[in-house]
């Protein structure tokens, strides 16, 4: 169900306009807006990275990985899902590789910021988007799973957010997270990235487990290269926000070499491998 932001009922309805009060939320560049003072800058995100990513992450072999990772996840653990919503969904390269793999799905989108949601529409011109600050969802029991993609990692309250996505999951489903792990990888990618942690499996297992969910995988991946990323991540820090890209600037040679090993990873995966050490982690989780 949706909640009304002026007087919190709860309603069901195709659009946004309460029935009880009449209020609906407002638009900002032509998107739906639950925090429109928060759509232009804020402390979670770079909103110039947009474009850059944009531009990235259809060829580089990261972004490809955790695609396939996300819908053999999704369909292993919710196969008879109906909804999603994303939040986080930044350009929509997430989202678009749900919505090919699974048609039967209504997804939806949500992103804090409108650039990213402009991207978005280019991928996803028929998905309903809508910007949002994740700490206060207008939903209740309205999907029956929601995906945050490294997300959490950006924002303070993450418990905030996780007890948000248990009140707009329904009964039965559950969530999907990813993060980066490891405080030992800490660099000036994650400063520039505006990440306030890292995480454990631990920190977030529990996390997760304190909102009301129940964990039924956690593992983490980019396992395999570690030891390529751990040393990446002592070199001499590259200033600015090249930083930030130079890790996923990745081609030819090289960008298939490592997604062949991605590959091998996410083979063990899916035969039942759960791998203690990874630069990110999968959590898969039911809501109690």
């Amino acid at each position: 169900m949706k909640i009304c932001p002026g007087c919190h009922q709860l309603f069901e309805a195709q659009d946004w306009r309460c029935p009880r009060c009449g209020v609906e939320p407002t638009r900002r560049d032509g998107f739906i807006a639950f925090a429109p003072e928060l759509a232009d800058d804020n402390a979670h995100y770079p909103p110039d990275f947009f474009p850059t990513l944009a531009g990235l992450e259809a060829g580089n072999f990261w972004f490809q990985a955790r695609n396939r990772l996300l819908i053999w996840a999704f369909g292993r653990y919710f196969p008879t899902a109906r909804s999603f919503l994303e939040i986080g969904c930044g350009t929509g390269f997430v989202l678009e590789g749900i919505r090919e793999a699974f048609p039967h799905l209504a997804i939806a989108g949500s992103e804090i910021y409108t650039s990213g949601l402009q991207f978005a529409r280019q991928r996803l011109n028929t998905v309903e988007l809508v910007q949002l600050d994740a700490r206060t969802l207008p939903y209740h029991d309205e999907f029956d799973v929601i995906g945050a993609f490294d997300v959490l990692e950006h924002i303070e309250a993450d418990d905030a957010v996780l007890r948000q996505m248990a009140r707009a999951v329904r009964p039965g489903g559950g969530i999907l997270l990813t993060v980066p792990q490891h405080m030992a990888l800490w660099s000036a990618a994650d400063d520039l990235a505006r990440h306030v942690r890292r995480y454990s499996a631990r920190e977030l297992t529990s996390k997760v487990a304190e909102a009301g969910f129940d964990v039924v995988r956690a593992t983490s991946f980019v396992s395999l290269l570690l030891p390529l990323v751990y040393g990446s991540r002592r070199m001499p820090q590259t200033q600015g926000e090249n930083r930030v890209f130079e890790e996923l600037s990745i081609s030819g040679l090289p960008n298939s070499l490592l997604g062949a090993a991605m590959t091998l990873e996410h083979w063990f995966i899916r035969h039942g491998v759960s791998f203690p050490l990874g630069s990110s982690l999968l959590v898969v989780a039911r809501k109690l």
